[in-house]
């Protein structure tokens, strides 16, 4: 899978001293794509988990949305599972809740 260019913010969250509001403003915003059905996917996940996600969910998220479009489509879809350096429990975890109806 072709990553795009990592997110500058992702891997140093934690010290940034951003309020957690910020955070979650700045994945939801990297969360928006060039292809409609993966910001349909994505924009569904943060409507039904908002006020509910956990660092991991940021984190599995942000390794998710290193990959190009056509490739995180993939995932979401679950044509393809995450292997490699995505095959990490809350890459697993963010995926079952995109993937899910309810939560």
């Amino acid at each position: 899978m072709a990553l795009m260019t990592p997110d500058p913010f992702a891997a140093a969250h934690t010290q940034s001293g951003l309020a957690p509001e910020d955070v979650l403003r700045r994945l939801r915003w990297r969360a928006r794509r060039g292809l409609l059905e993966n910001d349909l996917f994505l924009d569904h996940f943060f409507r039904r988990w908002d006020g509910r996600l956990t660092m991991a969910d940021h984190d599995g998220l942000g390794l998710l949305l290193d990959l190009t479009d056509n490739d995180l489509l993939d995932l979401l879809v679950g044509k393809e599972e995450p292997e490699g350096h995505l095959d990490l429990p809350h890459v697993h975890d963010v995926l079952r809740k995109i993937r899910s109806d309810s939560p």
